[in-house]
């Protein structure tokens, strides 16, 4: 057999470490436009405030593709896909025959229609390379705005702000984080950064990137301008549907999948930020890597369903724990139970709905998440212990 996967992420290389445990025999090759074997996207803000080098972020070295018979061709981006040959021709010519194919491609940063975003000194970051170029620019900046008040952002931003840098953070919503924080929360965790150092402008629209070759300022619809040496736009990301397209599958988010991870092409499956499952494209790591998984039992000739992820965030925000995992009910539609201490810049909510736990923020301590996830899960029944919830006390769980 033979398997190709594009995309040497986490979804692509979960899919090869599973492929290779049912079949040990079988030639997987991996084709990678980046110049790098494996690596953490997640860490990437460490390196560019300098915690960590090149290479502690790679999670998979040559050895590791060595010893488990794994092909990886970098630096090799994938032209298009012959469904009825079965072949995957590269950039540079090359012609690869697959028997079955996955398509791994993630996703790309957005960038809105903002004028002056092609300026010398605008950046997004998705990539080892983009980290690369930001951390290298960033050493003769001082100003940096920052397009976008959400995780990747304010995680950038937290970055450059540890090296020196003023950070600057333009959000369209009138709230940070609003995908994983409701206005209570959010209210604290603006608090908490703006003692850190931030300034924030919320519920607020970029006009321009002004400047001549090099980006100068950022002039925002209200008139305000903020003057800067860099801008980070940071906007969200959409799934990589280029070569879904060149097949000729219709895309609506991203690529459509089944629960088995298959697309409609036979022996043409997707995971990661790409897929499309039941309407929803995860864009979280945890998903890609279950997806990985399943895409790759199946594609050896295996029988696994995907039935999709419970969306949770585990992250660090300035250094400081958040959790968000679930509906998060930001507009106050269920029940919650919320804890909150503003001092010490804590703040946790549980939504209840149907006697169960189906959403939860945990800022500034996230002691009982364990419990309350396993809850979640398994969409326990807390009527009886509500109580015992209601003073936060998780044991019952």
């Amino acid at each position: 057999m033979k398997y190709i996967i594009i995309g040497n992420g986490v979804a692509g290389t979960a899919a090869a470490i599973n492929i290779r445990k049912i079949d040990h025999e079988g030639e997987i090759t991996i084709l990678s436009d980046e110049a790098y074997p494996f690596y953490s996207r997640i860490r990437l803000m460490e390196y560019i405030s300098g915690d960590v080098d090149e290479s502690s972020l790679v999670i998979y070295k040559d050895a590791w593709y060595k010893k488990n018979n794994i092909k990886l061709l970098l630096n090799t981006p994938v032209s298009e896909i012959d469904k009825n040959k079965k072949e995957v021709l590269t950039h540079s010519g090359h012609i690869l025959k697959y028997d079955t194919l996955l398509i791994a491609a993630g996703g790309l940063s957005f960038v809105p229609p903002i004028p002056g975003s092609y300026k010398k000194g605008v950046f997004t970051l998705r990539t080892l390379k983009d980290a690369i170029e930001i951390k290298k620019y960033a050493e003769h900046s001082n100003r940096v705005v920052l397009i976008g008040g959400g995780v990747l952002g304010l995680e950038a931003g937290n970055s450059l702000r540890k090296t020196g840098h003023s950070i600057f953070v333009v959000e369209f919503f009138p709230r940070l984080l609003p995908r994983q924080m409701d206005q209570e929360g959010a209210d604290i965790l603006k608090t908490q950064m703006e003692k850190m150092g931030f300034a924030f402008f919320l519920g607020a629209k970029t006009r321009e990137i002004a400047g001549d070759d090099k980006v100068k300022s950022v002039a925002l619809e209200d008139g305000t301008i903020i003057d800067c040496d860099m801008v980070l736009i940071s906007a969200g990301v959409r799934p990589n549907i280029e070569l879904a397209n060149k097949l000729g599958i219709k895309c609506a988010k991203g690529l459509p999948v089944n629960e088995r991870l298959e697309t409609e092409i036979k022996d043409i499956y997707a995971a990661g930020d790409i897929a499309e499952h039941k309407g929803i494209c995860y864009g979280i790591w945890p998903a890609a890597e279950e997806q990985g998984k399943i895409a790759g039992i199946n594609m050896a000739g295996g029988s696994a369903i995907y039935s999709g992820t419970v969306p949770s965030n585990i992250l660090k925000i300035a250094g400081i724990n958040l959790i968000s995992a679930g509906d998060i009910d930001p507009d106050k539609k269920c029940e919650s139970i919320v804890q909150k201490d503003g001092e010490s810049y804590i703040y946790k909510k549980l939504v209840i709905k149907d006697n169960s736990i189906t959403g939860c923020i945990l800022y500034g301590d996230i002691a009982g998440w364990k419990k309350v996830k396993k809850a979640m899960d398994e969409k326990k029944d807390i009527s009886n212990i509500k109580t015992d919830i209601e003073e936060w006390n998780m044991e019952p769980l």
